[in-house]
């Protein structure tokens, strides 16, 4: 072991002693755990999860993966989708006597498409201290590695099983210019990205992200007819998280700012008029507008 791997290792423990010297306050943690590689867990999730005085779970088969892993020999409650108001009524409870109380999901967030949002709301609405311990998240994963803007992006969790409720809630999202981030199972991919073309347009940019921060992890990119033809004859595994481009500027909103910054782009790897035709149509306006434009920042420059 290199010097430098003794004192990151020095380090570690030393923030681990501190975390699990700290007082705990009485409140709802909502800590976020692994997707899939489990040396994503942070150190703080793992002072929490083995100091607080209860700790919920979706699935308690899954989440002793992450505590025996770690050496932490609690016991673990069930806090799932088919929890009703009487669990949630006895944690709230727990809180009211001034225990300390996690809430984890099988992966990632809680909160994030799964039934903490519920627990949270109560928690909430009753002023109990609410924690978040952030961490580990397939939307952010997926987005980010995208290659798509960041800059304004819309989560849409899952869509309708049922290809018509589907489409109707395509057709409400189509007119929106910010990325789309959507999670999918394996089974239902193909058919929703069927959809997708339908309703936004064979060409949308799309990406797919499939075992993110998993050993066979996967992210393919392409306009949205590739992703969909590649699902069909791919095998596809575990929860997917589905990123999509936005609509393009409706002409008249478009600026000549952002018409000047795409034909820079463009002009990167292209000649000036095959970046101006470019310009035109993705952005849907006048290619005379595009060289007039051209010609009104070359003139700045000069």
């Amino acid at each position: 072991m290199t010097e430098d791997n003794l004192r990151l290792k020095k380090a570690v423990a030393g923030t681990l002693d501190d975390l699990l010297a700290t007082r705990i306050e009485p409140a709802l943690y909502l800590i976020a755990t692994p997707i899939g590689n489990l040396g994503d867990v942070t150190l703080r999730a793992l002072a929490l999860i083995s100091r607080l005085d209860e700790v919920y779970c979706e699935d308690t088969r899954v989440s002793q993966k992450l505590t025996s892993r770690f050496g932490i020999g609690r016991r673990l409650k069930s806090y799932h989708e088919h929890s009703d108001a009487d669990d949630r009524a006895a944690i709230l409870e727990a809180l009211a006597d001034g225990r300390s109380v996690g809430l984890i999901s099988d992966a990632g967030t809680p909160g994030i498409s799964d039934p903490g949002f519920k627990l949270v709301r109560d928690a909430a609405a009753a002023d109990y201290t609410v924690v978040p311990v952030p961490g580990p998240s397939a939307l952010l994963a997926a987005v980010t590695a995208s290659g798509m803007p960041t800059d304004r992006f819309l989560f849409a969790g899952f869509l309708a099983p049922k290809t018509t409720q589907r489409r109707q809630q395509l057709v409400a999202l189509r007119g929106l210019e910010c990325t789309l981030v959507f999670y999918e199972s394996p089974h239902r991919l193909a058919a929703t990205l069927d959809d997708m073309v339908e309703v936004l347009g064979a060409e949308r940019s799309c990406a797919v992200g499939r075992e993110l921060t998993k050993k066979f992890e996967e992210i393919v990119r392409g306009p949205l007819a590739d992703i969909t033809a590649w699902s069909k004859a791919a095998t596809v595994r575990g929860e997917v998280a589905l990123v999509v481009a936005g609509a393009e500027p409706h002409p008249s909103d478009i600026s000549d700012d952002l018409i000047a910054a795409r034909l820079a782009e463009e002009l990167a790897a292209a000649s000036p008029s095959q970046a101006a035709k470019r310009v035109a149509v993705a952005l849907g306006v006048d290619r005379a507008r595009v060289y007039a434009v051209g010609l009104k920042s070359k003139r700045g420059r000069s």
